[in-house]
Protein backbone atom coordinates (compact mmCIF):
# COMPACT_ATOMS: atom_id res chain seq x y z
CA UNK A 1 0.00 0.00 0.00
CA UNK A 2 0.75 3.64 -0.25
CA UNK A 3 -0.09 6.48 2.06
CA UNK A 4 -3.65 7.43 2.90
CA UNK A 5 -3.37 11.43 3.39
CA UNK A 6 -1.13 13.80 1.40
CA UNK A 7 0.02 15.59 4.50
CA UNK A 8 1.44 12.36 5.80
CA UNK A 9 4.44 13.04 3.31
CA UNK A 10 5.91 15.91 5.92
CA UNK A 11 6.91 12.92 7.83
CA UNK A 12 9.86 12.14 5.25
CA UNK A 13 11.83 15.23 6.05
CA UNK A 14 11.76 14.34 9.80
CA UNK A 15 12.96 10.92 9.29
CA UNK A 16 16.00 12.25 6.90
CA UNK A 17 17.04 14.40 9.89
CA UNK A 18 16.99 11.68 12.42
CA UNK A 19 19.07 9.50 10.07
CA UNK A 20 21.65 11.93 9.21
CA UNK A 21 21.81 13.20 13.02
CA UNK A 22 22.09 9.19 13.77
CA UNK A 23 25.58 9.17 11.56
CA UNK A 24 26.93 12.10 13.58
CA UNK A 25 26.08 10.74 16.59
CA UNK A 26 27.49 7.61 15.20
CA UNK A 27 30.93 9.10 14.11
CA UNK A 28 31.39 10.79 17.56
CA UNK A 29 30.58 7.29 19.03
CA UNK A 30 33.61 6.18 17.46
CA UNK A 31 35.91 9.03 18.61
CA UNK A 32 35.12 8.40 21.76
CA UNK A 33 35.54 4.71 20.81
CA UNK A 34 39.56 5.86 20.03
CA UNK A 35 39.85 8.16 22.54
CA UNK A 36 39.33 5.43 25.17
CA UNK A 37 42.60 3.61 23.81
CA UNK A 38 44.23 6.76 22.91
CA UNK A 39 43.32 9.72 24.91
CA UNK A 40 44.73 12.32 23.14
CA UNK A 41 43.34 11.97 19.93
CA UNK A 42 42.16 15.04 18.64
CA UNK A 43 42.85 16.92 21.69
CA UNK A 44 42.89 19.71 22.41
CA UNK A 45 40.58 20.63 19.32
CA UNK A 46 37.63 17.53 20.41
CA UNK A 47 38.42 16.44 23.90
CA UNK A 48 36.90 13.69 25.79
CA UNK A 49 34.34 15.57 27.33
CA UNK A 50 33.35 17.26 24.36
CA UNK A 51 33.03 14.17 22.13
CA UNK A 52 30.84 12.68 25.07
CA UNK A 53 28.47 15.74 24.99
CA UNK A 54 27.96 15.75 21.20
CA UNK A 55 27.55 11.73 21.50
CA UNK A 56 24.72 12.06 24.08
CA UNK A 57 23.25 15.15 22.74
CA UNK A 58 22.91 13.82 19.12
CA UNK A 59 21.04 11.01 19.99
CA UNK A 60 18.40 13.01 22.02
CA UNK A 61 17.95 15.26 19.06
CA UNK A 62 17.63 12.36 16.74
CA UNK A 63 15.32 10.66 18.32
CA UNK A 64 12.77 13.25 19.30
CA UNK A 65 13.05 13.97 14.92
CA UNK A 66 11.96 10.58 14.52
CA UNK A 67 9.38 10.55 17.32
CA UNK A 68 7.69 13.59 15.09
CA UNK A 69 8.27 12.11 12.03
CA UNK A 70 6.26 9.24 13.19
CA UNK A 71 3.55 10.73 14.60
CA UNK A 72 2.64 13.05 11.82
CA UNK A 73 2.72 9.65 9.51
CA UNK A 74 0.69 7.53 11.96
CA UNK A 75 -1.72 10.68 13.26
CA UNK A 76 -4.02 10.91 9.58
CA UNK A 77 -4.50 7.29 9.30
CA UNK A 78 -5.44 6.97 13.13
CA UNK A 79 -7.81 10.41 13.39
CA UNK A 80 -8.92 9.67 9.93
CA UNK A 81 -8.21 13.36 8.36
CA UNK A 82 -5.09 15.52 7.12
CA UNK A 83 -2.47 17.01 9.65
CA UNK A 84 -4.07 20.22 10.89
CA UNK A 85 -1.39 22.58 9.15
CA UNK A 86 1.69 21.40 6.96
CA UNK A 87 3.15 24.55 6.96
CA UNK A 88 3.09 24.80 11.16
CA UNK A 89 5.03 21.27 10.76
CA UNK A 90 7.59 22.50 8.37
CA UNK A 91 8.26 25.79 10.43
CA UNK A 92 9.02 23.72 13.78
CA UNK A 93 10.78 21.27 11.48
CA UNK A 94 13.44 23.87 10.31
CA UNK A 95 13.46 25.64 14.00
CA UNK A 96 14.35 22.07 15.47
CA UNK A 97 17.22 21.66 12.97
CA UNK A 98 18.56 24.81 12.94
CA UNK A 99 17.96 24.95 16.76
CA UNK A 100 20.03 21.32 17.27
CA UNK A 101 22.93 22.18 14.96
CA UNK A 102 23.44 25.40 16.83
CA UNK A 103 23.86 23.81 20.09
CA UNK A 104 25.91 21.00 18.46
CA UNK A 105 28.51 23.47 16.62
CA UNK A 106 28.35 25.48 19.61
CA UNK A 107 29.97 22.66 22.06
CA UNK A 108 32.96 22.36 19.77
CA UNK A 109 33.49 26.39 21.21
CA UNK A 110 32.69 25.17 24.50
CA UNK A 111 29.26 26.96 24.13
CA UNK A 112 26.90 24.99 26.75
CA UNK A 113 25.68 25.03 30.38
CA UNK A 114 27.23 22.90 32.12
CA UNK A 115 25.07 20.28 33.60
CA UNK A 116 25.20 16.80 32.03
CA UNK A 117 22.66 15.58 29.17
CA UNK A 118 21.13 19.08 29.65
CA UNK A 119 24.20 21.18 28.50
CA UNK A 120 21.91 23.16 26.23
CA UNK A 121 22.12 26.79 26.59
CA UNK A 122 18.95 29.01 27.92
CA UNK A 123 18.53 30.34 24.50
CA UNK A 124 18.39 26.55 22.74
CA UNK A 125 16.21 25.22 25.94
CA UNK A 126 13.98 27.94 25.06
CA UNK A 127 13.70 27.24 21.84
CA UNK A 128 13.41 23.32 22.54
CA UNK A 129 10.81 24.09 24.59
CA UNK A 130 8.92 26.36 21.66
CA UNK A 131 9.19 23.42 19.06
CA UNK A 132 7.56 21.28 21.15
CA UNK A 133 4.54 23.47 22.18
CA UNK A 134 4.25 24.04 18.41
CA UNK A 135 4.14 20.39 17.64
CA UNK A 136 1.81 19.07 19.82
CA UNK A 137 -0.59 22.19 19.20
CA UNK A 138 -0.40 20.75 15.21
CA UNK A 139 -1.08 17.23 17.22
CA UNK A 140 -4.08 18.35 19.53
CA UNK A 141 -5.62 19.99 16.08
CA UNK A 142 -5.37 17.47 13.83
CA UNK A 143 -6.85 14.97 16.89
CA UNK A 144 -9.50 17.34 17.17
CA UNK A 145 -10.19 18.15 13.43
CA UNK A 146 -10.25 14.19 12.68
CA UNK A 147 -12.69 11.74 12.21
CA UNK A 148 -11.97 9.64 15.60
CA UNK A 149 -9.69 9.04 18.26
CA UNK A 150 -7.88 6.33 19.12
CA UNK A 151 -6.38 5.11 22.06
CA UNK A 152 -2.81 5.56 20.11
CA UNK A 153 -2.92 8.77 19.85
CA UNK A 154 -4.27 9.75 23.01
CA UNK A 155 -1.12 7.66 24.94
CA UNK A 156 1.36 9.64 22.06
CA UNK A 157 -0.42 12.63 23.07
CA UNK A 158 0.28 12.33 26.99
CA UNK A 159 3.95 10.90 25.90
CA UNK A 160 4.40 14.10 24.14
CA UNK A 161 2.53 16.51 26.61
CA UNK A 162 4.90 14.93 29.62
CA UNK A 163 7.87 15.37 27.65
CA UNK A 164 7.35 19.23 27.26
CA UNK A 165 6.40 19.09 30.67
CA UNK A 166 9.43 16.79 32.31
CA UNK A 167 12.22 19.12 30.25
CA UNK A 168 10.65 22.56 32.16
CA UNK A 169 12.79 21.05 35.22
CA UNK A 170 16.37 22.01 32.71
CA UNK A 171 15.43 25.51 33.75
CA UNK A 172 15.75 24.63 37.46
CA UNK A 173 18.83 24.94 38.77
CA UNK A 174 19.26 25.56 42.73
CA UNK A 175 22.68 26.19 44.14
CA UNK A 176 22.31 23.09 46.68
CA UNK A 177 23.79 20.02 44.68
CA UNK A 178 21.69 17.62 46.53
CA UNK A 179 18.82 19.50 44.84
CA UNK A 180 20.22 20.05 41.75
CA UNK A 181 20.44 16.45 41.18
CA UNK A 182 17.36 15.57 42.56
CA UNK A 183 15.45 17.65 40.14
CA UNK A 184 18.02 16.91 37.18
CA UNK A 185 16.74 13.30 37.32
CA UNK A 186 12.98 14.44 37.24
CA UNK A 187 13.74 15.55 33.48
CA UNK A 188 16.46 12.39 32.21
CA UNK A 189 14.42 9.36 33.73
CA UNK A 190 11.13 11.01 33.69
CA UNK A 191 12.20 10.61 29.30
CA UNK A 192 13.57 7.71 29.12
CA UNK A 193 12.12 5.89 31.67
CA UNK A 194 8.54 7.68 31.36
CA UNK A 195 7.33 9.34 29.01
CA UNK A 196 9.43 7.87 26.32
CA UNK A 197 8.22 4.53 26.94
CA UNK A 198 4.76 5.97 26.23
CA UNK A 199 5.64 7.21 22.96
CA UNK A 200 7.70 4.06 22.02
CA UNK A 201 4.85 1.80 22.59
CA UNK A 202 2.08 3.74 20.94
CA UNK A 203 4.29 3.66 17.72
CA UNK A 204 4.76 -0.32 18.64
CA UNK A 205 1.28 -0.64 18.92
CA UNK A 206 0.23 1.34 15.86
CA UNK A 207 3.02 -0.96 13.38
CA UNK A 208 1.94 -3.65 15.17
CA UNK A 209 -1.87 -3.28 13.74
CA UNK A 210 -0.31 -3.00 10.47
CA UNK A 211 1.82 -5.69 9.88
CA UNK A 212 0.14 -8.29 11.79
CA UNK A 213 -3.89 -6.96 10.57
CA UNK A 214 -5.05 -8.26 14.51
CA UNK A 215 -7.93 -6.36 15.71
CA UNK A 216 -7.29 -3.07 16.69
CA UNK A 217 -8.96 -3.89 20.58
CA UNK A 218 -6.60 -6.53 21.20
CA UNK A 219 -3.47 -4.18 20.62
CA UNK A 220 -5.47 -1.81 23.22
CA UNK A 221 -5.81 -3.94 25.96
CA UNK A 222 -2.14 -4.67 25.73
CA UNK A 223 -1.31 -1.01 25.44
CA UNK A 224 -3.42 0.18 28.47
CA UNK A 225 -1.55 -3.26 30.21
CA UNK A 226 1.72 -1.51 29.01
CA UNK A 227 1.39 2.24 30.29
CA UNK A 228 -0.13 1.08 33.43
CA UNK A 229 3.36 -0.94 34.16
CA UNK A 230 5.18 1.84 33.30
CA UNK A 231 3.39 4.60 34.81
CA UNK A 232 3.77 2.53 38.35
CA UNK A 233 7.01 1.67 38.20
CA UNK A 234 8.23 4.23 36.15
CA UNK A 235 7.29 7.44 38.72
CA UNK A 236 8.82 5.87 41.96
CA UNK A 237 11.38 3.89 40.32
CA UNK A 238 13.08 7.23 39.62
CA UNK A 239 14.47 6.34 43.34
CA UNK A 240 17.08 4.20 41.98
CA UNK A 241 18.89 7.54 40.84
CA UNK A 242 18.74 8.54 44.29
CA UNK A 243 20.76 6.34 46.56
CA UNK A 244 23.81 7.88 47.02
CA UNK A 245 23.33 11.52 46.13
CA UNK A 246 22.39 12.74 49.74
CA UNK A 247 18.51 11.94 49.97
CA UNK A 248 17.20 10.21 52.88
CA UNK A 249 17.77 6.63 52.93
CA UNK A 250 14.25 5.99 52.49
CA UNK A 251 14.58 5.77 48.66
CA UNK A 252 16.81 3.08 48.67
CA UNK A 253 13.73 0.93 49.58
CA UNK A 254 11.46 2.29 47.40
CA UNK A 255 13.96 2.72 44.78
CA UNK A 256 15.16 -0.83 45.11
CA UNK A 257 11.38 -2.62 44.75
CA UNK A 258 10.35 -0.21 41.92
CA UNK A 259 12.66 -0.11 39.81
CA UNK A 260 13.18 -4.03 40.39
CA UNK A 261 10.13 -4.05 38.39
CA UNK A 262 10.39 -1.45 35.92
CA UNK A 263 11.16 -4.99 33.69
CA UNK A 264 7.37 -5.46 33.50
CA UNK A 265 6.65 -2.84 30.87
CA UNK A 266 9.45 -4.22 28.63
CA UNK A 267 8.04 -8.27 29.43
CA UNK A 268 4.68 -6.68 28.71
CA UNK A 269 5.52 -5.58 25.36
CA UNK A 270 7.51 -8.80 24.15
CA UNK A 271 4.30 -10.22 25.17
CA UNK A 272 2.48 -8.04 23.22
CA UNK A 273 4.73 -8.26 19.79
CA UNK A 274 4.63 -12.26 20.07
CA UNK A 275 0.78 -12.25 20.54
CA UNK A 276 0.17 -9.72 17.81
CA UNK A 277 2.26 -11.86 15.21
CA UNK A 278 0.95 -15.39 16.51
CA UNK A 279 -2.27 -14.13 16.10
CA UNK A 280 -1.69 -11.92 12.78
CA UNK A 281 -4.51 -12.87 10.33
CA UNK A 282 -2.30 -12.09 6.91
CA UNK A 283 1.55 -11.98 6.12
CA UNK A 284 2.79 -8.74 5.69
CA UNK A 285 4.97 -7.75 2.32
CA UNK A 286 7.78 -5.87 4.79
CA UNK A 287 9.31 -8.17 6.18
CA UNK A 288 12.01 -5.96 7.36
CA UNK A 289 9.71 -3.26 8.81
CA UNK A 290 8.87 -6.50 11.44
CA UNK A 291 12.40 -7.65 12.09
CA UNK A 292 12.50 -3.90 13.35
CA UNK A 293 9.36 -4.02 15.24
CA UNK A 294 9.80 -7.36 17.27
CA UNK A 295 13.87 -6.56 17.80
CA UNK A 296 12.67 -3.34 19.53
CA UNK A 297 10.63 -5.41 22.52
CA UNK A 298 13.53 -8.04 22.28
CA UNK A 299 16.06 -5.75 22.44
CA UNK A 300 14.92 -3.09 24.75
CA UNK A 301 13.65 -5.78 27.02
CA UNK A 302 17.66 -6.88 27.17
CA UNK A 303 18.94 -3.08 27.26
CA UNK A 304 16.54 -1.79 29.88
CA UNK A 305 15.03 -4.79 31.67
CA UNK A 306 17.86 -7.62 32.20
CA UNK A 307 21.36 -4.95 31.84
CA UNK A 308 19.06 -2.75 34.03
CA UNK A 309 18.05 -5.11 36.72
CA UNK A 310 21.54 -6.47 36.79
CA UNK A 311 22.97 -3.51 38.33
CA UNK A 312 19.43 -1.59 39.75
CA UNK A 313 19.28 -3.15 43.28
CA UNK A 314 21.60 -0.93 46.20
CA UNK A 315 23.66 -3.69 47.26
CA UNK A 316 25.17 -3.95 43.72
CA UNK A 317 24.59 -0.19 42.77
CA UNK A 318 26.86 0.76 45.54
CA UNK A 319 29.79 -1.00 43.70
CA UNK A 320 28.28 -0.12 39.98
CA UNK A 321 27.29 3.01 39.84
CA UNK A 322 29.25 5.23 37.56
CA UNK A 323 31.24 2.84 35.76
CA UNK A 324 31.36 1.08 32.69
CA UNK A 325 27.95 -1.06 33.68
CA UNK A 326 25.79 2.12 33.28
CA UNK A 327 27.42 2.51 29.44
CA UNK A 328 26.74 -0.81 28.52
CA UNK A 329 22.87 -0.78 29.75
CA UNK A 330 22.63 2.86 28.34
CA UNK A 331 23.85 1.70 24.96
CA UNK A 332 21.47 -1.79 24.61
CA UNK A 333 18.42 0.38 26.12
CA UNK A 334 18.69 3.21 23.93
CA UNK A 335 19.26 1.37 21.05
CA UNK A 336 16.77 -1.24 21.40
CA UNK A 337 13.74 1.20 22.89
CA UNK A 338 14.34 4.17 21.11
CA UNK A 339 16.26 3.92 18.05
CA UNK A 340 14.91 1.29 16.70
CA UNK A 341 11.39 1.66 17.16
CA UNK A 342 11.83 4.81 14.82
CA UNK A 343 14.11 2.39 12.29
CA UNK A 344 11.00 0.49 12.71
CA UNK A 345 8.56 3.04 11.74
CA UNK A 346 10.97 4.63 8.86
CA UNK A 347 11.29 1.28 7.34
CA UNK A 348 7.29 1.32 7.41
CA UNK A 349 6.71 4.16 6.42
CA UNK A 350 9.19 5.67 3.84
CA UNK A 351 8.09 2.50 1.03
CA UNK A 352 4.89 3.87 1.34
CA UNK A 353 5.89 7.24 1.39
CA UNK A 354 7.91 6.90 -2.13
CA UNK A 355 6.47 3.96 -3.81
CA UNK A 356 3.66 5.02 -6.57
CA UNK A 357 2.27 1.22 -6.62
CA UNK A 358 1.90 -1.32 -4.01
CA UNK A 359 4.93 -3.42 -4.50
CA UNK A 360 7.58 -3.77 -2.25
CA UNK A 361 11.22 -3.88 -3.15
CA UNK A 362 13.82 -6.67 -2.18
CA UNK A 363 15.12 -5.84 1.55
CA UNK A 364 17.60 -8.02 1.57
CA UNK A 365 20.32 -5.08 3.10
CA UNK A 366 18.19 -3.71 5.04
CA UNK A 367 17.44 -7.28 6.66
CA UNK A 368 21.61 -7.59 6.46
CA UNK A 369 21.45 -4.16 8.19
CA UNK A 370 19.57 -5.02 10.86
CA UNK A 371 21.31 -7.89 11.84
CA UNK A 372 24.37 -6.56 11.35
CA UNK A 373 23.34 -3.18 13.46
CA UNK A 374 21.64 -5.34 16.29
CA UNK A 375 24.56 -7.91 16.99
CA UNK A 376 26.94 -5.41 17.02
CA UNK A 377 25.29 -3.36 19.69
CA UNK A 378 24.60 -6.46 21.06
CA UNK A 379 28.55 -7.08 21.29
CA UNK A 380 29.05 -3.50 22.42
CA UNK A 381 27.11 -4.12 25.62
CA UNK A 382 28.60 -6.97 26.37
CA UNK A 383 32.28 -5.49 25.69
CA UNK A 384 30.96 -2.57 28.10
CA UNK A 385 29.65 -5.31 30.49
CA UNK A 386 32.78 -6.99 31.03
CA UNK A 387 34.75 -3.57 31.53
CA UNK A 388 32.41 -2.64 34.19
CA UNK A 389 32.78 -5.65 35.57
CA UNK A 390 36.68 -4.97 36.53
CA UNK A 391 36.05 -1.74 37.04
CA UNK A 392 33.88 -2.27 39.71
CA UNK A 393 36.25 -4.96 41.60
CA UNK A 394 39.31 -3.38 40.85
CA UNK A 395 38.26 0.03 41.87
CA UNK A 396 35.45 -0.52 44.34
CA UNK A 397 36.05 -3.13 45.82
CA UNK A 398 40.04 -3.78 46.09
CA UNK A 399 40.75 0.35 45.99
CA UNK A 400 43.14 -0.02 42.99
CA UNK A 401 43.91 3.24 41.91
CA UNK A 402 41.87 4.79 38.54
CA UNK A 403 44.19 4.91 35.97
CA UNK A 404 45.51 1.41 36.81
CA UNK A 405 42.08 0.15 36.87
CA UNK A 406 41.63 2.22 33.16
CA UNK A 407 45.06 -0.27 32.24
CA UNK A 408 43.33 -3.35 32.76
CA UNK A 409 40.12 -2.32 30.76
CA UNK A 410 41.90 -2.10 27.63
CA UNK A 411 41.05 -5.34 25.45
CA UNK A 412 37.26 -4.41 26.49
CA UNK A 413 37.80 -1.10 25.61
CA UNK A 414 39.15 -2.47 21.64
CA UNK A 415 36.57 -4.64 21.22
CA UNK A 416 34.07 -1.86 22.04
CA UNK A 417 35.82 -0.16 19.07
CA UNK A 418 35.95 -3.49 16.89
CA UNK A 419 32.09 -3.73 17.34
CA UNK A 420 31.35 -0.33 17.05
CA UNK A 421 33.06 -0.52 13.51
CA UNK A 422 31.08 -3.20 12.40
CA UNK A 423 27.82 -1.55 13.56
CA UNK A 424 28.71 2.31 11.44
CA UNK A 425 28.90 -0.70 8.52
CA UNK A 426 25.71 -2.38 8.95
CA UNK A 427 24.43 1.57 9.14
CA UNK A 428 25.68 2.63 6.00
CA UNK A 429 24.17 -0.47 4.75
CA UNK A 430 21.39 0.73 5.58
CA UNK A 431 21.81 4.19 4.60
CA UNK A 432 21.91 2.74 1.44
CA UNK A 433 19.28 0.99 1.35
CA UNK A 434 17.18 4.19 2.19
CA UNK A 435 18.83 6.46 -0.03
CA UNK A 436 19.54 4.99 -3.13
CA UNK A 437 17.46 1.58 -3.55
CA UNK A 438 14.14 2.97 -2.07
CA UNK A 439 14.60 6.23 -3.99
CA UNK A 440 15.16 3.74 -7.01
CA UNK A 441 12.33 1.64 -6.89
CA UNK A 442 10.19 4.68 -6.84
CA UNK A 443 10.68 6.26 -10.02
Amino acid sequence: MTYKYESQRVAFPYFVAALGLFAAQILFGIVIGIQYLAPDFLFPAIPFNIARMIHINLLVVWIIFGFMGSAYYLLPEEVEGEIYSVKLAWLHFWMFLVGGATAIVGYLFRWHDGREFLEQPFIIKVAIVIVVLMFIFNMVMTMIKGRRRTSITIVLLIGFLGLALFYLFAFFKPDNMVMDKYFWWWVVHMWVEGVWELIMAAILSFLLIKLTGVDREVAEKWLYIIIGLTFLTGIIGTGHHYYWIGTPEFWQIWGAWFSAIEVLPFVAMIAFSLRMVSLRSRKHPNGAALHWTIGTAIVSFLGAGVLGFMHTLPQINYYTHGTQMTASHGHLAFFGAYAMIVMAMASYAVPNLRRKTGEIMSQKAEIFAFWTMVISMVCIALSLTGAGVVQSYLQRVLATSYMETQSHMGIFYGMRLFFGATFTLGFIVYLYDFFLLKRATSR
